[in-house]
């Protein structure tokens, strides 16, 4: 397969776990060679990952100045907002079945038409609000496989503070954490304003007591990409580190 370097490409795979077909954009750095390894970078919420976080420009520059590690962007966008919350949120009808595709399906299908370290630190997740929820999720189910995590202002419940307090293997993780110390009052897609700096901060505290590899950072700002898209070059200088 050829795919033109330093542009985003699209193509589409049939998941059996889902039942349909899932978008991939698929990003290869400018300075692209078959002859070497690269690391995966996948994102929940592709394409405001392209469009918003300008994830191709920054992973270039992070290249370019030798602070990550070569690496292939495979951003996964949802269809609509309804389809986002079955597939990221934990209630979701298609939550499982979305952690399966991406572990069993969307895996395996890189490591095939792409050079890649095929190891769990080589391969990270990143996501915004219930995109870092979904990302870490699939961190902790499946821990051998995606072994880097970067979560922006994730989504968190009393559910996920206690998959994080019950996982037994935190050093098979390497985690980026951030949130805003104004995101006091977040309107979520189910309609509802909830509080997430708070659950976000105790989520914190459980990594650490957990003695995982793991970075915090508050910024000063809201639940917005106004505020992710700055973040997004510490998120990946430390999960994507050479």
């Amino acid at each position: 397969m050829i795919i033109q370097k330093g542009i985003i490409t699209e193509q589409t795979i049939y998941s059996r776990e889902l039942d349909e077909d899932v978008t991939l954009l698929i990003y290869l750095p400018s300075t692209f060679s078959p002859l070497y390894k690269y690391s995966l970078l996948i994102a929940q919420d592709g394409k405001d990952y392209f469009m918003f976080g300008k994830v191709g420009r920054v992973v270039e520059q992070l290249i370019e100045e030798q602070k990550i590690d070569r690496t292939i962007v495979v951003g996964i966008p949802y269809k609509d907002v309804h389809d986002r919350y079955e597939k990221y949120h934990p209630n979701g009808s298609k939550h499982t079945a979305y952690l399966k595709f991406l572990a069993n399906e969307l895996v395996p299908y890189l490591d095939q038409e792409f050079p890649t370290y095929e190891m769990g630190m080589g391969r990270a997740l990143i996501g915004d609000s219930l995109g870092g929820t979904v990302s870490l999720l699939a961190g902790l189910t499946y821990p051998h496989t995606f072994g880097k995590i970067a979560m922006q202002s994730p989504y968190i419940n009393k559910a996920l503070l206690e998959k994080i307090e019950q996982f037994s293997e935190p050093h098979l993780l390497h985690i980026y954490h951030s949130i805003g110390n104004k995101e006091t009052d977040v309107k979520t897609t189910d309609g509802n304003v909830r509080d997430f700096i708070t659950p976000n901060r105790k989520a914190y505290d459980r990594f650490v007591q957990k003695g995982f590899s793991y970075k915090y950072e508050e910024f000063s700002g809201d639940h917005t990409w106004t505020y992710w898209q700055p973040d997004l070059p510490r998120a990946l200088a430390y999960i994507l580190a050479l």
